[in-house]
């Protein structure tokens, strides 16, 4: 029998979709609807229909990737396994900037917003208090938090439906754009092509989650079957509610003009609904930062237990299961404290840099599928071309575009990142000369 630690498979499809869901929030669309409003003109529905079609391609990508390689690690796991173990750890790094610090933006931002309701409050309070809930539910086990999130998805969900059925009435009553059928949300009010390419890259931000669920493959039922489908289904479902969301909102306000675009959603959801309903508005974004901080903690603590156990990082620490509970709670830990960064930073520092960590693995998991068609042509076994070479290559591209539209601030940052990541592979490996330690893989992937 393997002695090498293994997670236990109890997540089926619905579980994965409502995950990946969490991870995404969908109610962010409101969050951030202001800073994309005002980036784009006044389109802010052609921003994330651009991003959502960008994504797709890279949906196909993971789950091309996810049935080839059904075991945790995510991005890591497949660069590692189909091009070089350096360039995974390297996709691995990068990919860390999304999964070790989201959580903490996550946790951040859902602090501002209390601290702002309850200013006696002081903020560091609110934080870890988020920290430490998120924690708790990770450490007991999935299937805890997996209850949890549908719990509080459907209270996310809620809102979002009554927000845009009010959104509507508005408009109807003449308010707004004074119809319901439009072409503003896509043109906008003095937009071009530039403004919408921007505002396209920080409406990806809303899609980070969406590669998510290949971090609980090994925690999946039927994962070559099961976790393709739930990729393809929360890209289509999160990005369907960010358009239609962005659309009946913008038909509210016209335009990217507004007092404060990061209150914008608040601002209109008062305009819509009245008082009342903008506190349940606030409500609701404090419940989706933490349903999304359980997913982003689970997540994370999955690539790093997925990199400990392959012996990249100190294994000793983050390799471990604990008996108990099944979960890698060293790793939910070192997560956490990550978190209390959160404390001595600002949300518009902190969320500079994580774009572009997630573009890199994108990238590249992009060109591992490519590489395994490659591969797996040569060994005799004919591939989809159109899914695994055409699909990927556009990809590619899309995403590198993408990356360029980052501010410089968080090109520098990343890159400044990937630098320290390349420093410690040199190091580790005498100067890139042998592989990265890992284990021997064989035997946990349980699929079927």
């Amino acid at each position: 029998m393997s002695s090498t630690p293994a997670l236990t498979r109890t997540l089926k499809l619905p579980s994965l979709v409502i995950f990946g869901l969490a991870y995404l929030t969908p109610l962010i669309v409101l969050g951030i609807f202001g800073v994309i409003a005002s980036e784009t003109g006044g389109a802010s529905a052609s921003a994330y229909l651009i991003a959502l079609l960008a994504m797709l391609f890279t949906a196909n990508s993971y789950g091309r990737m996810a049935a080839a390689y059904p075991v945790a690690g995510s991005a890591y796991t497949y660069v590692r396994k189909t091009i070089d173990g350096r360039v995974g750890f390297l996709v691995g790094w990068a990919t860390m900037l999304d999964y070790l610090f989201l959580p903490m933006v996550i946790w951040l931002i859902g602090g501002s917003y209390l601290q702002a309701q309850f200013p006696a409050v002081p903020m560091p309070l609110w934080i870890l208090g988020f920290i430490v809930l998120t924690t708790i539910l990770n450490i007991i086990g999935i299937k805890v938090a997996d209850r949890v999130n549908l719990v509080l998805m459907s209270f996310q969900i809620l809102v979002i439906i009554f927000f845009v059925a009010l959104s509507i009435a508005s408009v109807s009553s003449g308010l707004g754009a004074g119809a319901l059928v439009s072409a503003s949300p896509f043109t906008g009010i003095g937009a071009n092509p530039a403004g919408i390419a921007a505002g396209a890259a920080i409406a990806a931000y809303s899609f980070l989650g969406f590669d998510a669920v290949t971090t609980l493959t090994e925690e999946t039922v039927e994962p070559r079957r099961t976790v393709p489908k739930a990729i393809m289904l929360i890209a289509l479902i999160g990005g369907g509610i960010f358009v239609v969301v962005a659309y009946t909102v913008q038909l509210v306000h016209p335009g990217g003009i507004f007092e404060n675009s990061d209150a914008a959603g608040f601002e209109i959801a008062q305009h819509i609904g009245g008082n009342f309903f903008g506190a349940i508005f606030l409500a609701a974004l404090v419940i989706a930062q933490f349903t999304s901080g359980i997913a982003a903690q689970a997540a994370g603590s999955r690539l790093l237990f997925a990199m400990g156990r392959d012996g990249v990082l100190p294994r000793s620490f983050f390799g471990k299961l604990n008996q108990r509970w099944s979960t890698p709670v060293f790793s939910i830990l070192a997560i956490a404290a990550v978190g209390l960064i959160a404390m001595f930073m600002d949300v518009a520092t902190s969320t500079s840099f994580i774009n572009f960590g997630a573009f890199i693995a994108f990238i590249m998991v992009n060109v591992s599928v490519i590489v395994y068609w490659v591969r797996q042509r040569r060994g005799g076994k004919k591939l989809n071309a159109l899914l695994y070479v055409l699909c990927p290559a556009i990809g590619v591209l899309v995403i590198a575009f993408l990356l360029t539209q980052l501010d410089a601030h968080a090109v520098a940052i990343g890159s400044i990142w990937l630098v320290i990541g390349a420093v410690i592979l040199g190091f580790t490996t005498r100067g890139f000369k042998s592989q990265p330690s890992q284990m021997a893989m064989e035997g946990i992937d349980g699929a079927s």
